[in-house]
């Protein structure tokens, strides 16, 4: 019989009436004190793998695209989409791992744990990755992180793995920039880890212009791919509606990080009524159970980064009904961002050579949501996937602590029990929630 949570409660009640702090970061950003002694490990710091975007100015030339609906829409032409990939600077690269040690960050098996995933799931599910530039190391960075995990062999020989440009076909883009290898191969790993047995469609867009990387999820789309995931936005601007075209089909889970500086800055597409916005958490091992006594071995918090907030344009959805936002409000659902609590990856820099790193941002909770939507199974044909979370609250981890910014408190910037936006409905507890 599985514990309730009184039960729970009943047999950690000794050790938690002995314990004065049962639970503390695995790396403290500050001491209790708030001086730095020299004892202390250096604090954790990260930056940002892509430049930001600026917001488009209002007399901006724009450009054309036909969704594969063939609504009509434009872009601002030189608009760019960066990624929101963050990495850990006070970590060492490692180049090597000594035998029977394991990469810095939370790996494959940790992030199952946490998120209560099976270590074998979405055979035969294909997951589209869309990204820009080329990575030419992609293909063999997956494989050693999957090795390093003892996930099955994802290649092109076993027909696993497949990479293709924009317009479909096998030539990549002529450009590869260092940054965007970093967000390929987080989002590489972070779909592995969640969905150890889907099929990888690496999109890769000729560069980050906004237009381009739009251009690839619709080609993402032609490929016949149901989970896409998109580790991309930029600034809101007033007619991104128009291009909610491209995310207007049922049976497809779209998803997109909801950005990396917090509230109020909600970006496109996790802004889009039809697509999942994944926000993000910071996650820290358990030793013992913490109010509310329902989840056992991991805890989290809001990560102060994770974006949210009220979109400018962006109708609510149907699904959706806070009542402080009369627009759409991000996030939806959330998963570990927080770069002092990220995941290992291995990439291999073009200048600087391969090696384990420790990465977070919502690029990796995008990646990570939709390998768990893939696990869950093949949206309904006639249905929104971005509806399913609404309909099953219980199924997701209610993150009631921390904040991204400056609301009064509000929901919208403080997780709170209940919906809020930096943390969505919470963060996914097995994959109940990603189904109908």
């Amino acid at each position: 019989m599985r514990p309730t949570p009184l039960m729970r409660f009943l047999l950690a009640l000794p050790l938690l009436l002995g314990l004065a702090g049962i639970a503390a970061p695995a790396q403290a950003l500050t001491p209790a004190g708030g001086s730095v002694q020299p004892s202390d490990p250096p604090a954790p710091t990260a930056e940002r793998a892509c430049a930001p975007a600026q917001p488009p100015a209002a007399d901006a030339p724009t450009t054309t695209l036909t969704a594969p609906s063939g609504a009509v829409a434009e872009v601002p032409s030189d608009l760019r989409a960066p990624c929101f990939a963050l990495i850990r600077t006070d970590l060492r690269r490692l180049r090597r791992l000594q035998p029977g040690t394991e990469p810095p960050g939370f790996g494959a098996r940790d992030l199952q744990a946490a998120y209560d995933l099976p270590r074998n799931g979405g055979r035969d599910r294909t997951v589209a990755i869309v990204v820009a530039f080329d990575d030419r190391t992609a293909e063999s960075d997956l494989a050693v992180y999957r090795e390093q995990y003892h996930l099955p062999p994802c290649t092109t020989a076993n027909g696993c793995f497949r990479k293709i440009n924009q317009n479909g076909g096998s030539t990549p883009p002529p450009t590869t920039d260092p940054g965007w290898v970093v967000e390929t191969a987080t989002d590489l790993a972070a779909v592995s880890a969640a969905c150890p047995d889907c099929h990888l469609l690496l999109v890769e867009a000729d560069d980050e212009l906004l237009r381009n990387e739009i251009h690839a999820v619709g080609q993402a789309f032609q490929q016949g791919a149901t989970f896409i995931s998109m580790s991309f936005g930029a600034p809101e601007f007033p007619n991104q509606t128009l291009l909610d075209a491209f995310f207007n089909h049922r049976g497809i889970a779209f998803v997109a990080s909801s950005g990396d500086i917090g509230y109020p800055n909600p970006t496109w597409p996790a802004a889009s009524q039809f697509v999942t916005a994944a926000g993000g958490t910071s996650l820290h091992r358990q030793r013992f159970p913490l109010p509310p006594f329902t989840r056992w071995g991991w805890s989290e918090s809001a990560w102060s980064g994770s974006g949210s907030g009220c979109s400018f344009f962006e109708p609510k959805p149907s699904w959706q009904h806070d009542p402080g936002c009369a627009n759409r409000t991000i996030a939806d659902i959330s998963a570990v961002a927080d770069p002092a609590t990220g995941i290992a990856v291995y990439f291999t820099d073009p200048t600087d050579g391969a090696g384990w790193h420790v990465i977070g941002g919502t690029s990796v909770a995008a990646p990570l949501i939709t390998g768990m939507y893939a696990v869950a199974g093949t949206p309904g044909a006639n249905d929104f996937a971005a509806s399913y979370p609404y309909a099953r609250p219980r199924a997701f981890n209610d993150i009631v602590t921390g904040s991204n910014g400056s609301c009064g408190g509000s929901y919208l910037c403080t997780a709170l029990p209940g919906y809020d936006g930096p943390t969505g409905l919470g963060t996914p507890h097995g994959v109940r929630g990603l189904r109908r």
